[in-house]
């Protein structure tokens, strides 16, 4: 099996009820700048990347993808990922003008779109390519009902109906508001509305300083959170080292950490208790696996953030042990061939050759060919 071509597009799904919003951040559709990567069998692998879904910044990705990688990958055969992985990501002239960031995303793509072809090629998902088991249970936990810029009353709704008619028993909250108070008053009223069983996370999104964070984060306890996300700016080790010397609720961060090297550093200091890499920031599963293996052999859990919203996540939490509790958020649900589903609170095995990343037909009338 060889590479023929790499065909780009751009897919911007709308997000839930016109609109979100999180303490830095507000969109109204989520991007799947992405790959379609074809070969002279007729095989075709894909793989996309997570974006708040501005054309111009999805078009660098995708032009990185075709212009950059693509000339490297013609000819090769798409089923030797990790040494295809390393080619792109060491021995290209994008080493030396960026190993993150928009190339990042980029190579993140290009790699779930060849485990993606080499899972197919095999006639298995992707998970027991990786040597996972049926038999194993992945919890989901929901993030689509706690947005910042949702009323208070509205968000203890959708939490209660997640909890009490789809059957999760473990939602999200987004904190980071113009007043702290008005923090801890949504998670209070959460609380109260699920009771004591269900568990609460809650999400910051780097918003606090370090002294907002000891003293808002500080207060989280009272309501037994799960853990606080991203409660301070993204990079800065120390700073969640000393945030986790100082509170109770435990810290769970890399949603914006895009390399195996800075998730070790910040597990080697002691600064995380939850680690969340994103298959589309750390340039896909082949350096996903390899935070979570450091993970594992620091015996701290794997709690995906979920940029591909799930597709290839729910895969790799079937086949690392690391891995038992997911993020689920649904905007690429009516996009996809195959998509994630979650029955009574749990992610359903996947059985579908593949990474779960073919777009549908519906998508394909969407999608911007470029």
């Amino acid at each position: 099996m060889k590479i023929t071509r790499l065909e780009p597009f751009i897919l911007h799904a709308p997000v839930t009820r016109g609109g979100i919003a999180d303490s830095t951040h507000s969109i109204t559709h989520w991007g799947a700048p992405g790959v379609a990567i074809h070969t002279d069998t007729g095989m075709i692998g894909y793989g996309f990347s997570g974006t708040h879904a501005h054309l111009a910044t999805d078009r660098l990705i995708t032009d990185c993808i075709v212009h950059s990688y693509g000339p490297l990958l013609l000819g090769e055969d798409p089923r030797e990922v990790r040494r295809l992985w390393e080619k792109l990501y060491k021995h290209s002239p994008i080493y030396w003008v960026g190993r993150a960031g928009i190339t990042h995303l980029a190579l993140g793509a290009i790699d779930i779109a060849l485990w993606d072809l080499k899972a197919k090629d095999t006639g298995a998902p992707l998970w027991k390519l990786l040597g996972g088991s049926a038999a194993k249970k992945v919890e989901a936990y929901n993030t689509d009902g706690g947005w910042l810029n949702w009323p208070l009353e509205t968000v203890v709704s959708d939490c209660r109906r997640l909890i009490e008619e789809e059957g999760y028993r473990a939602v999200k909250l987004k904190v980071g508001g113009a007043d702290p108070k008005e923090d801890l008053r949504r998670v209070e009223a959460v609380r109260k509305a699920l009771g004591p069983e269900v568990r609460i996370m809650t999400d910051a999104n780097g918003r606090w300083t370090l002294s907002q964070a000891i003293e808002t984060a500080g207060r989280l306890a009272d309501f037994d959170v799960t853990w606080i996300e991203e409660p301070i700016n993204f990079d800065d080790v120390q700073g969640h080292l000393r945030l986790a010397e100082a509170i109770r609720t435990p810290i769970a961060l890399g949603e914006q950490i895009y390399t195996a090297t800075h998730f070790r550093e910040f597990m080697d200091a002691g600064a995380v208790h939850y680690v969340q890499p994103d298959v589309v920031r750390v340039a896909g599963v082949t350096e996903f696996l390899e935070v979570a293996d450091m993970a594992q052999s620091r015996n701290l859990p794997v709690a995906p953030h979920v940029g591909d919203m799930a597709q290839v996540h729910q895969h790799i939490c079937f086949a690392h042990p690391a891995a038992n509790l997911l993020e689920y958020i649904p905007w690429l649900r009516d996009w996809m061939e195959d998509p994630a589903r979650i029955e009574s609170g749990y992610y359903c095995v996947p059985d579908a050759p593949g990474a779960g990343t073919t777009p549908n037909l519906r998508a394909f009338r969407e999608i911007n060919r470029i």
